[in-house]
């Protein structure tokens, strides 16, 4: 598929798509990046119907849970995953940033702290692909979402920054996959990466904090994309 890529072989992403070539621009350039929040509230715009949004590898897996036994929040490592803790959280928007957006399913999956989707299930090829290290949550009136995770490490072949893969499923559209979640100032998070970004629910680059126990927070607005 173009733009990110839902490949994922021997634990890792070795291939080379759009991603990678995202990367490799981003890698030929160092410095920092904006937040994703800064870059929501900019006045990031999408267009009007991206003509290839449903192109998704990977977007089946959306639907191997049912919306209605989902919650707002999810444990999505548990306390014996080795790392660093981590939660990801943040509100999802309306297409017109107006309005928080109830009701959407987020399916969320990275890699473990050695930067591998290890440990997959043989549930279904995508739990097998994309590795224990996955959840669904389902958004409230409010919009909020959180995932209590680990913080992930990139591949072991240093090919990708360590990143969140996030898709997005709304009540009578197929599901799509918006930017994943990277960090700024972190390996491979260039200017170049950040211009080469698809802005697909606005920016996926964030600001890690701390907070006082220790907890990596990582703050990921979302604004929904347009449908015909």
């Amino acid at each position: 598929m173009s733009a990110p890529s839902r490949v994922h072989r021997e634990g890792f992403m070795p291939g080379l798509d759009r991603r990678s070539a995202i990367v490799g621009l981003g890698l030929a350039a160092g410095g920092l990046a904006v937040s994703s929040r800064a870059g929501l509230l900019q006045g990031v715009t999408q267009p009007r119907v991206r003509p290839n949004l449903y192109n998704c590898e990977g977007c089946e897996a959306v639907g191997e849970r049912s919306p209605e036994k989902l919650h707002a929040s999810l444990v999505l490592a548990n306390k014996a995953e080795p790392g660093e803790r981590m939660i990801l959280s943040g509100r999802v928007l309306t297409a017109d940033g107006a309005r928080p957006a109830a009701n959407v399913v987020i399916y969320a999956h990275h890699t473990n702290a050695a930067g591998r989707y290890a440990n997959g299930s043989s549930e279904s090829e995508w739990s097998r692909r994309h590795g224990r290290l996955r959840g669904w949550v389902r958004t409230g009136s409010d919009g909020r979402y959180a995932f209590d995770t680990i913080k992930p490490a990139p591949y072991p072949n240093e090919t990708m920054p360590a990143h969140v893969h996030l898709f997005i499923a709304e009540a009578g559209h197929p599901a799509y996959y918006i930017d994943d979640v990277v960090f700024d100032g972190e390996f491979g998070v260039t200017p170049r990466y950040r211009r080469a970004q698809e802005l697909r629910g606005g920016s996926g680059i964030i600001r890690l904090e701390r907070s006082a126990a220790g907890v990596w927070l990582a703050m990921r607005d979302i604004r929904l994309e347009r449908h015909a």
